[in-house]
C-alpha cells in the first residue's frame, strides 16, 4: 500500500504495484495486499542458485516424525498446481485434515515471507501434524513453486474474477483432501490468512455452492472482518493520521505543535520522515498551507488529514494512483462477496479467530465484529484472541514500521491446542 501498506494488503504480494496497495492483504498486503504479506517473487535461476545445503537444511527444519507427500491439484482453466500433504508418520487410518488458505497476492504453499524471514503455513503446519492432523498446503495459481517463484503466464497470474478464481481453487484443494485415502472427509477444518479468512468463511457459510463437504471448523488468522474499501482506506489512508496521534501528538490534544512534530520524526525511517515532514513543516514551524487556521499547530484530523487524502488519492477509490489495473480489478472483485463478519455467522461449526492487535492490515477491531456477528448467530464454539504487541503476520513487531516473520509461539501454540480440543 503506500508506505503503510507495504509492510503489508490482505496480504501477500509479488509486484511492487501490489504491494503498495498492502503489503497485505497480507502483509497481507491487500489483503492484500494482506498477508496477507506482500511477497518478492523469485526467478527461476535465483532458486536455482541458492546453496543446496542451505536448501536442505530450510525443507527439513522441523518435519522430523512427519511424512511429507508431494501432491498436484487440477485447478482446471489449464493449470495444474503443487502441493504437500503432510502428516504425522506411523499414523494409520484416516485423519482430520486442515487445508490451509493463503493471503493475497501470488503465494506459495508455505506462504514464503520476503527476505528469508520465514512463513506462515510451514510451523503451523508441524503443529497441527503433532496434534494428529494431516494437512494440505498448496501454491496459488500462478506460482510454480515454492519462493515463490511465478508463472510467466498472464491468463494464470491475473486470471478474470480473480477473487472468484481464488474461490473456486480453494474449492478444488478441499475436494481433493476429502479424495485422499489419508483423510476422513468429515473432519477438514480451513485455516486462512488475511484473504484466505474471507475464502474461508466464504466456503463455510455456503458449502453445498462451491462443491465442498461441510467443513469441520474454521481458523482466522488476521481477520477480514470489514468491507475491502474500509480496510484499505486504513492501510493506504488512516494508517498516516493514527501514527500522528501514537507517535507524534505527545499530549494527546489531536494537534501538533512544531516541538512535537519535529520530535516525533526523531528515529522515523529517512522515507517516513520525509513523508510526514512535507506535510507538518518549513524548517523548524509547522507548514503555514497545511496551517490553514493559521494558529501555529496543526490539527491531525482536520488540516493534516485532508492533505493526506489529496496526496494518497483515497477518495478516487478503487482507482487509487500507483495501483496496478489488475490490484484495482481485484478490489471490485473481492467486493462482491460478503466479508468474514457476514458470512461465518452462517457457519454452524466451531471457529477460532486470532488477531494482532498491531495490525494495520485487518485491524482487531474488524475480528471483534466478525465474532460478535458469529455470536449473534447463536454459535455456542467461538473463540477470539487479540494478540498485544503482534502485527499482520502475527508475530511481534512494531506498529507502524512491522518486520515480517512466521506467527509467534503463542499463535502456534493456540492453533495446535484449539486442534487437538477438536479432533
Amino acid at each position: 500500500m503506500l508506505e503503510a501498506a507495504e509492510n503489508s494488503v490482505v496480504a501477500m504480494t509479488t509486484t511492487t504495484k501490489f504491494r503498495n496497495v498492502t503489503v497485505a492483504l497480507s502483509t497481507a498486503a491487500v489483503l492484500a495486499a494482506g498477508v496477507g504479506v506482500a511477497n518478492a517473487a523469485v526467478t527461476q535461476s535465483a532458486v536455482e542458485a541458492a546453496p543446496a545445503l542451505a536448501a536442505t537444511a530450510a525443507k527439513q527444519a522441523g518435519w522430523q516424525g512427519i511424512t511429507r507427500e508431494a501432491v498436484k491439484i487440477d485447478f482446471g482453466q489449464g493449470w495444474v498446481t503443487k502441493g504437500e500433504l503432510t502428516y504425522p508418520s506411523g499414523s494409520k487410518g484416516r485423519l482430520p485434515v486442515v487445508v490451509m488458505l493463503h493471503g493475497s497476492g501470488l503465494n506459495d504453499m508455505n506462504q514464503t515471507l520476503p527476505g528469508g524471514k520465514g512463513s506462515t503455513f510451514v510451523p503451523l503446519a508441524q503443529a497441527a501434524n503433532r496434534a494428529g492432523y494431516a494437512t494440505l498446503r498448496f501454491n496459488k495459481r500462478g506460482v510454480t513453486d515454492v519462493g515463490p517463484v511465478e508463472s510467466t503466464d498472464p491468463a494464470q497470474v491475473s486470471p478474470k474474477n480473480q477473487y472468484a478464481r481464488i474461490q473456486q481453487d480453494a474449492a478444488a484443494a478441499i475436494r481433493f483432501a476429502a479424495k485422499s485415502p489419508r483423510v476422513d472427509a468429515s473432519k477438514i477444518f480451513l485455516l486462512g490468512h488475511s484473504e484466505g479468512t474471507n475464502v474461508a468463511a466464504n466456503l463455510a457459510a455456503e458449502p453445498k455452492k462451491y462443491g465442498v463437504p461441510k467443513p469441520a471448523g474454521v481458523i482466522e488468522m488476521g481477520v477480514v472482518g470489514l468491507e475491502i474499501k474500509q480496510l484499505l482506506t486504513l492501510q493506504i489512508y488512516g494508517r498516516l493520521l493514527l501514527q500522528l496521534h501514537d507517535e507524534f501528538d505527545v499530549d494527546a490534544d489531536g494537534r501538533l505543535t512544531a516541538t512535537e512534530a519535529v520530535n516525533g520524526l526523531t528515529a522515523q525511517p529517512k522515507e517516513v520522515a520525509d513523508k510526514f515532514r512535507a506535510v507538518l513543516l518549513a524548517g523548524d514551524k509547522v507548514l503555514p498551507s497545511t496551517d490553514t487556521d493559521g494558529d501555529g499547530q496543526v490539527a491531525i484530523d482536520a488540516e493534516a488529514g485532508p492533505v493526506f487524502r489529496k496526496s494518497t488519492g483515497i477518495d478516487a477509490y478503487p482507482d487509487v494512483p500507483g495501483l496496478d489495473q489488475s490490484v484495482v480489478d481485484y478490489l471490485s472483485d473481492i467486493a462482491r462477496f460478503p466479508t468474514v463478519s457476514e458470512a461465518l455467522p452462517k457457519f454452524s461449526g466451531p471457529a477460532l479467530l486470532l488477531n494482532g492487535e498491531n495490525d494495520l492490515q485487518t485491524p482487531a477491531r474488524a475480528a471483534l465484529a466478525a465474532d460478535a456477528a458469529v455470536a449473534a448467530a447463536g454459535n455456542k464454539d467461538h473463540k477470539i484472541v487479540i494478540y498485544p504487541g503482534m502485527a499482520h503476520t502475527m508475530n511481534i513487531t512494531p506498529k507502524f514500521t512491522p518486520e515480517f516473520a512466521g506467527p509467534d509461539r503463542k499463535v502456534v501454540t493456540e492453533v495446535q491446542t484449539w486442534l487437538k480440543s477438536h479432533r
